[in-house]
C-alpha cells in the first residue's frame, strides 16, 4: 500500500456496481440480458422526451458555459413535485392545508450519495460523531463513512419482519452517548465518539419494509443532537412520506432521487428536503457546480412530464404482486412483503453458511440464463421488471429449483 495512504483504507471494500454474479465479469447469454439487480425502472425515457432533451442539448445548452450552480429552477419545480405529495390525514372530515415547502428547502446533489456525504461531512467529521445504521441497509451509508474516518455503529433488524430493532438501536446510542452541540471527540480513545445521525431507508433496501408507526415514533423521540437521515428513494412506489412532519422535526431531513421512478438513473440526480439552515449548511459543503447543465434539464423535463413518466407504477406494483405469489409457490423459498419496485427473499435453509452459499448459486445460475439480481443483506434482491422480464425469472427460477 502507498505510505500516505491512509492505513484504514485498506480494510474497506468499496462499493462495486457489478453485473450480478459472484466475480465481476459481464453475464454471457443467448437471450436479451435482465438487469434486475439495480432497482431501475425497466422502461428508458419515451422517444418524444429524448428528442426534446437532445434538441435542448443542441439550441441551449452551451457547453463551454458552467451550470447553474444554485439550481434555482430545479429546486423550485422539485418543491412544488415535495408539496404536490404531502397530504395530512383529515380532521372530522376537512382536509388540512398542506404543508409548505420552498426552495429553500431544498438541495440538490450529483445523486443521493453525493448528499449523504455531505451530511457525514456537516455532522461527524473531525471525530464529532458516528452513525447508527440498522443492517441490513443500504451498504453506501457506511462505506462513506469509513472513507471518511467515521466510526459506524450497527444494531440488526428482526429476522421475521426486518423492522429495526429498536432497544438495541438505544442500547447502542446510550452506549456512546449523545454529543452536545460544539463537542468533540470521546474521552474513551477505544470508544466511538457518540452517535450525530441516525440512517434508515422508507421503505428499506433491500428488504423492501417500510417505516412502522413504532419506528417512526422511536425516530421522533431522538434529541435534537442526532440528525434523522431518511431514505425515500422508492416513495414513488409505497406513496408513502414523511415529508410533512419535517416542520414538527427539524433534526430530520428527507433524501429522494431521480434515478428510480423518473427513470434517469444515468443522470445521477438526488435531492434533499429538509429545514433551511440544513440545506444551506449543505450548499456550503457541496462541491461548486455538482451538476451538470444536462442532468438538471432532464429533471426539470422529468418533473414538467411526471404524469407521462409515473404512469407505468401501477404496472410496477401489479407485477410485484405477482412476482411474490410466484416465488412464494417454491416452497424452499421465503419470500417477504414490498413497499417498494423489487422484491427480498431467502432460501430456507438448515444454517446460514448453507443458505450463503445457496444464495450465490443461485444469483449465478440466473445469471448464466440471463437474469442479473442482487445478493445481499443475506438474502436476494429482485427488481420488478417488465412483465417480459418477470415472467422470464420465474420461469429461470423455476428451472433451477427442477433442476435441483
Amino acid at each position: 500500500m502507498l505510505p500516505f495512504i491512509r492505513k484504514d483504507l485498506a480494510e474497506l471494500t468499496a462499493y462495486t456496481p457489478h453485473p450480478g454474479g459472484t466475480s465481476g465479469e459481464p453475464a454471457h447469454s443467448e437471450s436479451a440480458i435482465d438487469r434486475l439487480d439495480t432497482n431501475e425502472c425497466p422502461y428508458d425515457l419515451p422517444e418524444e422526451l429524448k428528442k426534446k432533451l437532445a434538441w435542448t442539448y443542441q439550441q441551449l445548452i452551451e457547453t463551454n458555459r458552467y451550470p447553474d450552480g444554485g439550481h434555482a429552477a430545479l429546486k423550485e419545480a422539485i418543491a412544488q413535485y415535495v408539496n404536490e405529495s404531502i397530504t395530512i390525514p383529515p380532521l372530522e372530515g376537512v382536509t388540512l392545508p398542506k404543508t409548505a415547502i420552498t426552495a429553500d428547502n431544498i438541495s440538490v446533489g450529483n445523486g443521493s450519495d453525493e448528499l449523504i456525504r455531505s451530511l457525514l461531512i456537516a455532522t461527524c467529521l473531525s471525530g464529532k460523531g458516528s452513525i447508527l445504521v440498522a443492517n441490513p441497509t443500504f451498504s453506501m451509508y457506511g462505506i462513506m463513512a469509513q472513507t471518511l474516518g467515521i466510526p459506524v455503529v450497527s444494531v440488526q433488524r428482526k429476522e421475521e419482519n426486518f423492522e429495526i430493532d429498536i432497544e438495541a438501536a438505544k442500547r447502542a446510542i446510550l452506549s456512546v452517548g449523545v454529543a452536545p452541540v460544539g463537542a468533540g471527540c470521546a474521552n474513551d480513545q477505544n470508544q466511538n465518539p457518540p452517535v450525530r445521525a441516525v440512517f434508515v431507508v422508507h421503505p428499506n433496501s433491500p428488504t423492501a419494509n417500510a417505516l412502522t408507526t413504532d419506528e417512526i415514533e422511536w425516530l421522533s423521540t431522538l434529541p435534537e443532537e442526532i440528525l434523522v437521515v431518511i431514505d425515500e428513494a422508492y416513495f414513488e412506489f409505497s406513496q408513502n412520506t414523511l415529508a410533512h412532519q419535517l416542520q414538527q422535526h427539524p433534526n430530520w431531513i428527507i433524501l429522494r432521487t431521480f434515478s428510480k421512478a423518473f427513470r434517469l438513473a444515468s443522470m445521477r440526480v438526488g435531492y434533499a428536503i429538509a429545514h433551511p439552515e440544513l440545506t444551506a449548511t449543505l450548499e456550503k459543503i457541496r462541491l461548486p457546480y455538482n451538476l451538470p447543465s444536462f442532468s438538471q434539464t432532464a429533471a426539470e423535463l422529468a418533473l414538467a412530464q411526471r404524469q407521462l413518466l409515473l404512469a407505468t407504477i401501477p404496472e410496477t406494483l401489479s407485477e410485484r404482486a405477482k412476482l411474490i405469489a410466484a416465488l412464494t409457490q417454491h416452497q424452499k423459498l421465503q419470500v417477504w412483503p414490498s413497499a417498494a419496485n423489487f422484491v427480498y427473499l431467502r432460501v430456507k435453509a438448515g444454517d446460514g453458511e448453507s443458505a450463503e452459499q445457496e444464495h450465490k448459486q443461485i444469483m449465478q445460475q440466473l445469471k448464466d440464463r440471463g437474469t442479473l439480481i442482487r445478493h445481499t443483506g443475506g438474502g436476494l434482491r429482485i427488481t420488478v421488471g417488465s412483465p417480459e422480464e418477470n415472467q422470464r425469472t420465474v420461469d429461470r427460477i423455476g428451472e433451477i429449483f427442477d433442476n435441483s
